[in-house]
């Protein structure tokens, strides 16, 4: 006599539907990381994460705002440092 296994089903893959939420490149109109990004921080806003995950991306993100020449990707980063640094004091 042989039983069902007791794994969970493998066809359900983790994020599933979070795909539909951040824009896919196209060939029409390829949507730059800066807008993935966006997206995600849009998706994930009610997600509960780590403080010391934020703490990290907000050290890394600052590099980027001091290293890069470019102002839309300074300006992204800088904005997205400003919510993380929110999200952690709204964390206490």
């Amino acid at each position: 006599m042989t039983t069902a296994s007791a794994q969970p089903p493998r066809d359900r893959a983790l994020g599933r539907g979070i795909t539909t939420l951040i824009p896919q490149a196209t060939t029409a109109t390829p949507a730059t990381p800066a807008e993935q990004a966006a997206a995600v921080l849009t998706a994930m806003q009610s997600v509960p994460v780590r403080v010391g995950v934020l703490q990290a991306a907000v050290v890394l993100l600052e590099e980027r705002v001091r290293a890069t020449d470019d102002e839309a990707e300074r300006a992204a980063a800088a904005t997205t440092v400003a919510m993380l640094r929110s999200a952690i004091g709204r964390a206490g």
